[in-house]
């Protein structure tokens, strides 16, 4: 984990323990003692909510994988209940990935950022009439690179230096963003990033810091109601699928 986040700077606001502590093997020790603390890793669901000792513990959660802590500190149900601004982790950067990010910002100069989050979040899954649906309906038609020269037209002036951080893995997929803009992808910095990057979250958080230290950040979702936003639908909702639509007259996309 500190190879994600300076924990000291983040323990100055909210104190932090990493499970692979001898305080937190200590803590956990006593609260098994307690009955207040269980590790359930491997327990079933039924088990957890039937048997005891589970159903009179302060369970604690260890099936996550230790890289994914990628949950802000917040309520996302309801913004007004945040105890932190969503601001607050994007800053926790430990001190390589800063100073690469910073490395990287020295050389994009004055510049604009977009966020464009494709991949998953523009998946396709078939009803039971075999109909396709998506969760988001809108997002495909509204991430792709005709949509954001419109979109971004009245926020990013023409000849600005525009950083791109995606998971579109189709070669040229931006390229026509490049007849107005100046583009510039992570991949561009590999002698600055290589050196201290070991996994895809180190490369997250260094592109993150990127994108809020641009002049102009568009997002793919707004997650304020003052950002910038690629498209309007909403990133956090129900599990409804909807049919996807790809023009901009409204029509669903024929199945």
């Amino acid at each position: 984990m500190d190879s994600l986040y300076d924990l000291a700077l983040i323990s100055k606001t909210v104190r932090v323990i990493l499970d692979s502590s001898a305080e937190w093997r200590e803590a956990l020790a006593k609260a098994r003692i307690l009955n207040t603390a269980i590790d359930v890793q491997g327990i079933s669901r039924s088990k957890l909510r039937e048997e005891s000792p589970y159903t009179e513990a302060m369970v604690i959660n260890r099936t996550a994988s230790p890289l994914a802590w990628f949950v802000e500190c917040s309520d996302r149900k309801n913004h007004t209940n945040v105890l932190l601004p969503y601001s607050f982790l994007p800053k926790m950067a430990s001190k390589p990935l800063k100073v690469a990010a910073e490395k990287v910002m020295k050389k994009l100069g004055d510049y604009d950022a977009i966020h464009v989050r494709r991949g998953d979040k523009i998946k396709l899954r078939k009803d039971r009439f075999g109909v396709k649906r998506t969760m988001f309906p809108h997002l495909d038609r509204d991430t792709r690179a005709s949509a954001i020269l419109k979109r971004v037209g009245n926020w990013i002036p023409e000849g600005r230096t525009l950083f791109i951080a995606s998971n579109e893995r189709e070669p040229g997929f931006f390229d026509p963003l490049g007849t107005r803009y100046k583009l510039a992808f992570i991949s561009h910095f590999k002698d600055i990033v290589d050196p201290v990057v070991q996994n895809n979250y180190q490369l997250f958080i260094i592109e993150r810091l990127i994108l809020f230290g641009a002049k102009t950040y568009v997002k793919t979702f707004k997650e304020e109601p003052s950002d910038l936003s690629l498209t309007d639908d909403v990133k956090k909702k129900l599990r409804a699928w909807e049919i996807p639509v790809y023009t901009f007259d409204e029509s669903p996309s024929p199945s």
